[in-house]
């Protein structure tokens, strides 16, 4: 039996008018009432009646792109491919797979948050979700959103995972962060560096471990595991990050000759904390980023990094949303990572 008004009212111990003013937004009420309201819908996985097409449907032309910071380029990247897939999507086949309604839902990387859409988006009966980055890998957290994918996907939504781990009931495009970092890093081992420190994303992040875990394998493989976690400095996926773990960096090690940065960001405060110590790139120290994002190339000097195919995947991502290319093979695919060797980097002077 459907979940009516009356059920989430009584659940939530209010009347059914709060409910419903709630759920408009169009009057002022308590904001404890309004959380109280809010956990009967979600317990109860109360949907909100839509227009007659989308009920007639089963759902809307509204798909929901869900990213960390949209002022990122490699979040913008992403939902930008994405939104044009859904435009370009009109045809003879208009009234089933024709022209969609991107909405852009920026998290802010707030596990809360990113719940709170997911809802939202299930209420308005959204004809596809993707949820881009990596994701916080607390259990109950990892858990709340394979459930909600679960309820979306029941209700006939697409959920497609970009560059996230792989759950149930979603379509996943991996990305090849693991390998891409190791053979980062064994460009730099190849080049005759050994004291490389990294600067590393937020500790909670599956993005953030899987760089990490594919520097440290390339360490270890060279025998260098000694002193990798001292020369390890987390931040934010931003510049000041970068420019704060160097100038930590260079006082834990005075030899450091290398530093490898999780994302090209976090390498532009990098590039910038050497300069004001007066070292120079990459002739007192190498530096590497991770994404090529587009000014990566442009960086004086041009910056060593990673290249995914941000566009490409995004563009991917939004086809299987509107069920417009087949599934990959179990449900999952990898985009793969490729090494953009450039000026940034350079053999140690010790080893010329």
């Amino acid at each position: 039996m459907a979940v009516t008004l009356a059920d989430v009212a009584a659940r939530a111990r209010v009347s059914a008018a709060t409910v419903s003013r709630v759920l408009s937004g169009n009057y002022p009420v308590a904001e404890s009432t309004r959380a109280r309201v809010l956990r009967a819908v979600d317990e109860l996985e109360y949907v909100v009646n839509g227009p007659a097409s989308a009920l007639a449907a089963a759902t809307s032309d509204l798909v929901g792109v869900l990213v960390n910071d949209i002022a990122d380029p490699f979040f913008g990247i992403i939902a930008g491919a994405v939104q044009s897939e859904m435009g370009s999507a009109m045809g003879a086949e208009s009234g089933r797979h024709g022209e969609k309604l991107a909405v852009i839902c920026n998290t802010g990387g707030s596990p809360e948050r990113e719940l709170n859409y997911l809802t939202l988006l299930q209420r308005q009966r959204a004809a596809a979700v993707v949820l881009t980055g990596g994701a916080v890998e607390h259990p109950d957290h990892m858990a709340a959103v394979a459930a909600k994918a679960s309820r979306l996907a029941s209700s006939g939504t697409r959920v497609v995972l970009c560059g996230r781990p792989p759950i149930e009931d979603a379509v996943t495009l991996t990305f090849d962060n693991r390998g891409g970092a190791r053979r980062l890093t064994e460009h730099l081992l190849a080049l005759g560096h050994r004291r490389i420190g990294y600067v590393a994303g937020p500790a909670e992040r599956t993005t953030t471990r899987d760089r990490l875990e594919g520097h440290r394998a390339a360490m270890s493989a060279a025998g260098l595991d000694e002193g990798t976690q001292r020369l390890t400095v987390h931040g934010l996926y931003d510049r000041s990050s970068g420019y704060d773990a160097t100038l930590e960096l260079l006082r834990r090690e005075q030899g450091l000759t290398a530093i490898v940065a999780a994302n090209d960001t976090i390498a532009l405060g990098v590039c910038a904390a050497l300069r004001d110590q007066g070292l120079r790139i990459p002739d007192d120290v190498s530096v590497a980023g991770f994404d090529d994002l587009p000014f990566s190339a442009d960086a004086v000097p041009a910056l060593t990094t990673v290249r995914l195919p941000l566009h490409e995947a995004g563009a991917r991502a939004g086809r299987l949303a509107l069920g417009r290319e087949p599934q990959p093979p179990g449900g999952v695919a990898m985009v793969r990572s490729e090494l953009m060797a450039r000026a940034s980097t350079a053999p140690p002077r010790a080893a010329t």
